[in-house]
């Protein structure tokens, strides 16, 4: 899969843009806040609707202007599809396979697949559980678009039942016992969407761990494929694998009613979740997270992006990778590691502020990126 053309307009700095691209390594050349980032983060929007370096569309909608197209020419197994979306802040967005309308844009979500390595990636390590749980969910979303619905779906569930909670809490007589029976129907919800989100993540976490241990054996000075590991932790007993997880949440509510009452907000579920990540051995492993050096939670971040990347692979698809001015961030033998492990993907695109600090094997072709304007350097 790659894509071979590019059309923005009104998107990030740009007002309009075209860029065609090739197969192989691309890179754009730039110095920092040119806007060579926002050419490789509108191929990541169109993948998941969503942005790796911004939480909402607001941002992305050039300034004095209400609406956004991000389109792209995708090639696929020698077929050719044209996808667009249109980023339409506190409306609906819309989007379009080859001029033709979705009934939900979010139906586009995986037909691009693009896994990003950025120097935000150290939060995978260092930052809160929820951005290790958005790094799953998305991974999920791409293997499997259509629990984009049920992610969707428990976020709504999960605002609503804890306004209810709310309520709930205050509430007094009559208006206290129609609450309460009220919350057993959205418990009965959470739990039912819960599981399946949960079961997911459970089996994705499975999936990984063997594509993790390969890749920080990769990048990681002297290390061996059994040094990295990962663990997720939900915040019920999930037991054996035969769990009934729907189950598990239902009765884990049950126990923690009072004080989820008490401080009007759910405790229990996916989204209190957390996935543990560690180093060391059988004898002794601790958490990355205030425990590992900057340099093994830089290998490890780069690690989770790989086993990801690889994990798709293994799903007979090669994704899209971009690699978004990670170089500047890794040693020249990081570097020169990092570009002989993606230099085989079937499209890799590379930002950078100074062009030496990208390795021969990914320069391929060229762009510069400078006053809005992206020019092919032949």
């Amino acid at each position: 899969m790659h894509v071979a053309h590019l059309t923005l307009h009104n998107f990030r700095s740009y007002a309009d843009v075209d860029v065609a691209l090739e197969p192989g390594a691309t890179a754009f050349i730039g110095r920092n806040g040119q806007g060579k980032t926002n050419l490789v983060e509108a191929i990541d929007y169109l993948s998941r609707l969503s942005s790796h370096r911004v939480a909402t569309d607001a941002p992305l909608v050039r300034a004095g202007a209400d609406q956004a197209v991000v389109r792209a020419s995708v090639v696929k197994e020698g077929r050719t599809a044209l996808l667009e979306v249109e980023l339409n802040p506190g409306r609906a967005n819309r989007a379009r396979i080859n001029r033709s309308p979705l009934p939900r844009p979010r139906e586009i979500i995986g037909l691009v697949r693009t896994v990003v390595f950025a120097p935000d990636d150290l939060t995978l390590v260092k930052g809160d559980p929820s951005d290790r749980r958005k790094m799953l969910d998305d991974l999920l979303v791409l293997r499997t678009p259509r629990l984009a619905g049920v992610r969707s779906d428990y976020d709504r569930i999960l605002r609503q039942r804890n306004s209810l909670l709310k309520t709930a809490g205050v509430a007094r007589g009559t208006s206290r016992d129609a609450a309460m029976s009220t919350l057993e129907i959205w418990d009965d919800n959470l739990a039912r969407v819960g599981a399946e989100l949960l079961g997911a993540r459970l089996a994705l976490v499975e999936d990984l761990r063997p594509y993790l241990g390969k890749a920080y054996e990769a990048v990681a000075r002297g290390a061996s494929r059994d040094d990295a590991d990962l663990e997720y932790r939900a915040s019920v007993d999930v037991g054996s694998p035969d769990q009934d997880l729907r189950t598990a949440l239902l009765d884990a509510l049950a126990v923690r009613r009072k004080e989820e009452l008490d401080r009007g907000i759910s405790l229990v579920g996916p989204h209190r979740d957390e996935l543990l990540l560690t180093l060391g051995n059988a004898e002794l492993r601790l958490p990355v997270k205030g425990y590992a050096s900057h340099g093994e939670s830089w290998s490890f971040a780069l690690a989770l992006r790989l086993a990801s990347y690889d994990l798709l692979r293994a799903d007979g698809d090669d994704p899209i990778l971009v690699l978004d001015d990670v170089f500047a961030e890794l040693d020249a033998e990081r570097r020169s590691q990092l570009a002989q492990l993606v230099a085989g993907a079937e499209q890799v695109l590379v930002t950078a502020a100074v062009a030496a600090d990208v390795p021969a094997s990914l320069q391929g072709v060229r762009f510069l990126v400078a006053d809005g304007a992206v020019t092919r350097d032949d």
